[in-house]
């Protein structure tokens, strides 16, 4: 058994979860405390299951809640050096990380973490540091690219070996020019070390999805320049001119920004 959750994917907070019978790894801690502690009761999920965090980059809706989590739950924190040179100088995250449990990693390098194989890769966005993670449990492959600027050869070739992909679309070119966003904002969010549009996202699948691709989820829409409605018809309608058919070549599912969406049974 291998499942995938959203708790939550957008400017408010983003949080995931992959778990297996015995372990689990919790990848950003941008949702509150309380609401993720909620969440999983809910859900009927024990946060006593989750043995690693892993961290994509330090903006404060991937990391406000790292410090507080790790401390509660006991566990360690995994990201690269300037990741958590910045979490540590991040404001927004009052309850710092515990010495013992800051653990370091270096992009391109593989971990094992418990059941999982982890390989941070590099993904360009205007943070101190951003990666994405290919995760590895047993034979599936799983990958996660949120906050890119742009899609890297790197990211092509890993988006081509997964099985399982979480990527962003963050929003619909024509909202945000049309918006009422301040003309740098605009800038940053379209530039190439901002935001994946609909249509950046549907053409990064288009040129290497393969048919190992089982299932798809659009990461962080924004919230006044995208819908989910819209990312989903923009990026299907892409792949249909292709002669990619979503629902039948693999599944694409929209994470919903502020609840959670799930779980998926990946195996």
């Amino acid at each position: 058994m291998l499942k995938f959750f959203s708790f939550g994917s957008g400017s408010s907070g983003n949080c995931y979860l992959l778990y297996s019978p015995d372990d689990a790894i919790l990848i950003d801690a941008g949702v509150g405390v309380r609401t993720l502690k909620k969440q999983f009761a809910m859900y009927g999920l024990s946060m006593s299951a989750i043995h690693y965090i892993l961290i994509t980059h330090d903006h404060a809706d991937h990391v406000k809640s790292v410090g507080s989590l790790s401390r509660d739950l006991h566990v360690p924190v995994y990201a690269t050096k300037k990741v958590h040179q910045g979490i540590n100088n991040n404001y927004c995250v009052r309850q710092k990380i515990d010495g013992a449990d800051v653990k370091a990693i270096e992009k391109n390098q593989t971990l094992q973490l418990g059941d999982f194989q982890v390989t941070p890769f590099d993904v360009p966005h205007d943070s101190n540091d951003n990666v994405g993670f290919f995760i590895t449990y047993h034979d599936v492959n799983f990958c996660l690219m949120t906050d890119a600027g742009h899609v890297t050869d790197e990211m092509k070739t890993l988006i081509s070996q997964a099985n399982y992909l979480v990527i962003e679309a963050n929003h619909d070119v024509e909202m945000l020019i049309g918006g009422n966003y301040p003309a740098y904002l605009k800038q940053r969010i379209s530039g190439p070390t901002g935001h994946l549009s609909n249509k950046d996202c549907a053409q990064a699948l288009v040129e290497n999805a393969t048919p190992d691709l089982r299932q798809v989820w659009l990461c962080h829409l924004s919230e006044e320049n995208n819908h989910p409605e819209l990312a989903r018809i923009t990026v299907e309608h892409t792949l249909r001119q292709h002669g990619i058919i979503a629902g039948a070549d693999f599944k694409l599912d929209v994470l919903k920004r502020k609840n959670p969406t799930g779980p998926f049974d990946l195996l």
